[in-house]
């Protein structure tokens, strides 16, 4: 059934580059698409967060190039990984660009497809799940629940820097908006983005949670409030990769637990 699947997909021609989602972490919920590109590809281009069970349904014979950006610690530049990808296109290799999550966000698919276009190399994107929305799930949260919110807002805790100057979200102003924020890469700055949020007019006691490792067998669920997460993620000792959600939607999942307790998933904080 899955080779028939598979059969129908598009092919990954010589000197096209493929930019793919693989999704949060866990191989079953990568998209058909993403894994007929992982079938064809003879060079992979992959970020940090891709499993290494991901990279290992690559052909055998795949190169296998490690691309990784991690805040904080050594990364490759953007500009170099775009190179290698025109590269590598020129030289007629079928290409996949493997990334974490969604390419489209906040994993700088857009520079990178943008470069391929004004080198006139062809590409296709494949959408992945974003690990913002599949933590949410996989923790019991729903991102939208009727009679509490009608928007949700994904952003990330990281400050943008252009042209030497560093620019950053008006967290006061996100506070206002009254709906629930969803942040990637935040764990490091959530101590300055909890008071921001906490001076735009958020309550202190504003439901939160912080969901590491989502999807895998380590996830990790704290749940506590705007005021406090900060403080409990350090004491549980929650590192990134981490999604914090902010919002009355983390207590849809106390309800469900009280319901159904066997459907608990990771560490809960706190104990009990």
């Amino acid at each position: 059934m899955l080779d028939t699947a598979l059969r129908g997909m598009p092919e990954l021609h010589p000197g096209e580059v493929w930019l793919a989602g693989a999704g949060p972490g866990d191989p079953a919920l990568l998209t058909l698409q993403a894994l007929a590109g992982l079938d064809q590809a003879e060079i992979v281009v992959h970020d940090s967060l891709v499993d290494a069970r991901v990279l290992a349904l690559a052909r055998p014979n795949a190169r296998r190039i490690f691309a990784g950006k991690r805040g904080g610690r050594p990364s490759t530049h953007q500009g170099n990984i775009t190179a290698q990808l025109v590269g590598f296109a020129r030289e007629g290799a079928r290409v996949l660009r493997l990334k974490g999550g969604d390419p489209y966000v906040f994993g700088r698919g857009a520079e990178e497809v943008l470069a391929l276009a004004e080198e006139g190399i062809p590409f296709r994107v494949i959408p992945g799940i974003t690990s913002g929305l599949a933590s949410l799930t996989m923790a019991l949260m729903p991102a939208t629940v009727r009679g509490i919110n009608r928007a949700i807002l994904l952003a990330t805790g990281h400050g943008i820097t252009d042209e030497n100057r560093e620019c950053d979200l008006d967290w006061t102003q996100i506070a206002r908006l009254g709906q629930p924020i969803v942040l990637y890469m935040a764990i490091a700055r959530l101590p300055a983005i909890s008071q921001a949020l906490q001076a735009g007019g958020l309550p202190p006691d504003t439901a939160a949670a912080a969901i590491a490792s989502a999807t895998m067998s380590g996830e990790r669920v704290v749940v506590s409030t705007l005021g406090s997460l900060p403080d409990d993620i350090a004491r549980c000792g929650i590192a990134a990769p981490a999604i914090v959600v902010i919002g009355e939607i983390v207590r849809t999942r106390a309800k469900l637990l009280a319901l159904l307790p066997q459907l608990a998933g990771g560490t809960p904080w706190p104990p009990g």
